[in-house]
C-alpha cells in the first residue's frame, strides 16, 4: 500500500474513488458537514488531500489542514477514512510526520469518534479532550 499527497488540481479526479469514504465520515459530523462540504472546502481553502492506494484501487483518504494556533502550527486532520487501516496507517502517519515538520507545525491533532482512540493510541496519540455538544432548543 502507497499513500501520496494529492496535488490540488488533482482533487476533482479521485473524488469519485473516495466519495463513499467522505460520505461515511460526514455521517459522523452529527449535521455539520455533508460530502460535497467535504470537497468544497478541499477546493476552497487550503486544505490538503492524501490517499492510500494499491496497484488497483484508492482504499482510503484523510484531509489535513495547517492551522496557526497563537503560539504554535499544528497540522489538523479533518477527515480520515476508508478501509484497510493496518496497511496503511504506519506510512500515512510517517508521511504526515514529514509534511508537517516540512511546513514548520510542532503537532498532529486529529478528532473523531470514539473507535479512532485506539487506532491513534497505537501510533503516539494522546487523548487531549472531548467534545460536548449541545442542541439548541
Amino acid at each position: 500500500m502507497k499513500t501520496t499527497l494529492v496535488p490540488k488540481e488533482h482533487v476533482q479526479r479521485v473524488w469519485g474513488s473516495i466519495e463513499q469514504f467522505a460520505e461515511r465520515c460526514a455521517k459522523y459530523t452529527y449535521g455539520r458537514f455533508k460530502a460535497d462540504d467535504i470537497l468544497h472546502e478541499l477546493l476552497t481553502k487550503d486544505q490538503q488531500l492524501w490517499i492510500a492506494f494499491d496497484d488497483k484501487d484508492i482504499h482510503a483518504f484523510w484531509v489535513t489542514e495547517v492551522v496557526q494556533y497563537p503560539q504554535t502550527k499544528i497540522l489538523v486532520m479533518h477527515f480520515t477514512g476508508g478501509n484497510r487501516i493496518e496497511e496503511w496507517q504506519t506510512i500515512g502517519l510517517k508521511h504526515l510526520q514529514q509534511f508537517a515538520r516540512a511546513t514548520g507545525c510542532t503537532k498532529i491533532e486529529s478528532y473523531g469518534r470514539p473507535g479512532w482512540e485506539k487506532v491513534w493510541k497505537n501510533e503516539g496519540y494522546k487523548k487531549r479532550f472531548v467534545l460536548y455538544e449541545l442542541t439548541v432548543e
